[in-house]
This record gives structure tokens, sequence and C-alpha cells, in this order.
């Protein structure tokens, strides 16, 4: 089998792509990246695929027509991760709010026993940078509110910095996670706890994009807030299952 595969999702990140793909490949665990690009118009394919020549075994992409959610992009890639046999699946941003180094930390957690290591800012207080306040606000409480509504102890239920072992996504029915935005991180976190694995958090800082345009805006937000109610209910009726297999 495989060992770590780094999931990077892309929609006009061509200011980043090619020095987050330079950075991963530094590291000194060894890493393979997936990017999934959904057909920016900017060109990030172009210098994806053009760097394929120098990495062809390491790098990976897949194209998707149109933009069609963060979810929804993650799924794909799990998919692709699961079907390439890698132990270890990673969710990064593409632009270094995550931070690479990080990536060795969550492997680490995950080798030492952990099913689902999360890269958290608010683990050890608010460990973000370049946020504004009402931002940082928005974020924490957002936390503080899907921990009420679930019962999740999870300080970042929206993180999107993780490390996945492969047994946990083989055991979630992909098909059936509904939502694209924050809210698929929080029913993904979600779903791993009710199947029963063990999630740790690791303390991260979130340093807040300096290149390309945030992807954040209102229905993404409105969606996590909704999408927790919705979470509770079927937790509640019994709709959150391990995976059947044929």
């Amino acid at each position: 089998m495989n060992e770590g595969l780094v999931i990077i999702p892309t929609y006009n990140e061509k200011e980043n792509i090619e020095e987050i793909i330079r950075k991963v490949f530094s590291l000194a665990v060894t890493f393979d990246i997936l990017v999934v690009e959904d057909g920016s118009p900017d060109g990030t394919a172009r210098i994806v695929e053009e760097l394929m020549n120098e990495f062809p075994k390491r790098l990976h992409i897949l194209n998707r027509k149109g933009k069609k959610g963060l979810g929804t992009a993650y799924i794909d890639g799990f998919k692709w991760a699961l079907n390439h046999h890698y132990d270890f699946i990673f969710e990064m941003d593409a632009d270094f709010s995550h931070n690479p180094d990080d990536l060795v930390r969550l492997y680490d957690a995950v080798v030492r026993g952990a099913d689902v290591a999360i890269g958290s800012r608010y683990i050890t207080g608010v460990n973000v940078v370049n946020w504004p306040m009402s931002r940082v606000l928005m974020s924490y409480y957002a936390s503080a509110y899907v921990r009420l509504v679930t019962g999740m102890e999870i300080r970042d239920t929206t993180a999107g910095f993780v490390c996945w072992r492969r047994t946990v996504l083989e055991s979630i029915d992909l098909d059936r996670i509904k939502f694209v935005g924050y809210a698929f991180q929080i029913e993904m976190k979600y779903t791993a706890l009710k199947l029963g694995f063990k999630v740790e958090e690791v303390p991260i800082i979130f340093t807040d994009r300096t290149k390309g345009e945030s992807k954040m805006n209102k229905t993404i937000f409105k969606e996590a807030i909704l999408g927790v109610i919705d979470l509770r209910k079927r937790s509640l009726l019994g709709k959150i299952k391990p995976k059947k297999y044929n």
C-alpha cells in the first residue's frame, strides 16, 4: 500500500499552487499530492500538469468540469485515494493558511493511534493570524454552536486541515454525505465520531491567505448553521451508519 496522500482542492490558485506543491514535496516525510481542480480559468491546472512532468509518480490531478464545491471535491478525492490504496489521506488548502510543515504532526498523531487528526485552531486558545476580529468570532462561536447542538467535544469543528486513516473513510458511506461547504467538515467529523473512531486535535496556527481570493461566502456559512440541526436529527433517527458492502 501507499502511505500518505495530500488532497488539495483548487479553484483559481495559480499564485499558490506551485509553491505549495514544492513545499509538501520538500518535507522529511514523503507525501503524494492529488490536486482536485474545478476548471480554474486562471490556468491552475496547466501549472499542475507541467509539474507532473517533474514529479511523475508523486503528483496527480483530478480535473472536474465546473465549480462543484469543496465537499464534493474532497469526496471525489477520497474515492480516488481509496482506489489507489493510500493508508493516510489528508485535507489541506492550497493557499498556505495551513502550514505544510504541520502535515508531519497530523501524520504522527494518526501513526500513534488516532483514527482522525485535526489541525485545530482552537484547542489551545485562538490561533488565527490575519483574520479580522469579526471573522475570528464568527468561526469560534460557530464551533461552540456546533458543539452545543451535536454534543461533539471537538473544539474546531469546521477545521479543513485533517488526516484520515484509510479505515475511517472506508467505513463512511461517502455517497450519503450531504453538505458541500463548511458543513461538510462538520458532517465528516460527526460521522466519524458516531461510528466510534478516535479523533484527536493537534494545535496549529492558521494564517489567512496572502495571495488569491477567499472562497468563503454567506451561503456556505448558512449551510453550516442549518446543517448541524439536520445532522442531529439524522443521528437521533439512527441514519448515521457504517457503509454496507455487498
